[in-house]
């Protein structure tokens, strides 16, 4: 009984003692593994892919020339851009909404980005999204 105590305090004390943001990126790689997903970290151009993750920030820009929506999703690992062309607007796509998309990779500016990813809001509260 001991050990398994003593792992729990150690866990208990990382817990309260670890940056906040570290502790939701672990949580959040951790779940997007439990779904199939690729860690975002581990994509690289022209491969087809599939991630879960929260979006951290979105974006329109309807005074473009080409009006888009952009979106940073962030899945513990690495963040990638993800572009939906010619729409001013996406119900459901919003900060802090957690997602899967699925797409090819792209770099665009030194940065990964998948344009017009299929996506699917999910319930960032479930186990498996």
């Amino acid at each position: 009984m001991a050990p398994s105590a003593t792992g729990y305090f150690k866990r208990l004390g990382r817990r309260l003692t670890e940056d906040q943001d570290v502790t939701d990126a672990e949580r959040m790689a951790t779940q997007s593994l439990a779904t199939g997903a690729l860690p975002a970290v581990d994509c690289t151009r022209g491969k087809e892919v599939t991630l879960l993750g929260r979006l951290r920030s979105v974006d329109a820009c309807s005074r473009c020339s080409t009006p888009s929506v952009e979106a940073e999703l962030f899945d513990g690992t690495d963040a990638v851009t993800l572009v939906w062309i010619g729409r001013r607007k996406i119900a459901g796509i919003e900060a802090g909404r957690t997602v899967m998309v699925k797409g090819r990779i792209g770099e665009r500016d030194g940065r990964k980005v998948v344009f017009n990813p299929y996506y699917e809001l999910r319930d960032g509260s479930e186990p498996n999204g």
